[in-house]
């Protein structure tokens, strides 16, 4: 099924959007436009932008919002994504948010729902800590996942703040199975008028 749908998920470490988010978009058959893979991509295939982003990561520094809309606007032309997109880890900041708005309104779109993991800290730590034992990662320091954690909040919240005054929100329960929680976005989305059952 393909259903014109533009959303955005958010949240934080560990809270299951990059699972969720590939769910959703394979069932209203838009891509997933995230900009960790698409910075992993260049990188691993040594193009330009990838020698440029690994610089910038090499320096410790963030990509800058410029380099990302970039990015994100060429992906977003792609003719797969005409219909829609689910957008993964952009935009991080309200410069960013203004970027993306610029963008949609030449286009005449606009984001119809911006779907929000809600997963309690101490959740997105002990998940964390899961997956740094599981995949043997030694940066997953619990220092190193409170910083990323902080970030997040630090980051995060004025995005959320801006997308719930224009109503388009949906806060979701991120505790439960996998199934559960597309449930949830799926009557979220539902309710909105946003395509049709996920699951």
């Amino acid at each position: 099924m393909t259903a014109s749908a533009r959303l955005l998920i958010v949240g934080p470490q560990g809270s299951g959007k990059g699972t969720q988010g590939v769910r959703v978009a394979e069932a209203f058959g838009i891509p997933v436009v995230s900009t960790g893979d698409m910075f992993r991509a260049n990188i691993k295939q040594g193009t330009e932008l990838g020698k440029k982003v690994t610089a910038i990561l090499d320096a410790g520094d963030l990509v800058p919002d410029e380099l990302t809309g970039e990015i994100v606007r060429d992906r977003l032309s792609q003719e797969d994504a005409a219909n829609g997109f689910l957008l993964d880890g952009y935009p991080r900041n309200t410069a960013q948010v203004s970027h993306l708005d610029a963008f949609l309104e030449e286009r005449g779109e606009s984001l119809d729902a911006v779907i929000l993991l809600d997963v309690p800290r101490e959740e997105s730590l002990e998940r964390l800590r899961l997956r740094a034992i599981e995949q043997g990662r030694s940066d997953d320091t619990d220092e190193a996942i409170a910083h990323r954690l902080d970030i997040y909040e630090h980051e995060t919240a004025p995005i959320i703040e801006v997308y719930q005054e224009r109503g388009i929100v949906d806060r979701i329960d991120g505790v439960g199975s996998l199934d559960e929680i597309t449930e949830r976005i799926s009557a979220a989305l539902s309710a909105r008028g946003v395509g049709q059952q996920l699951v």
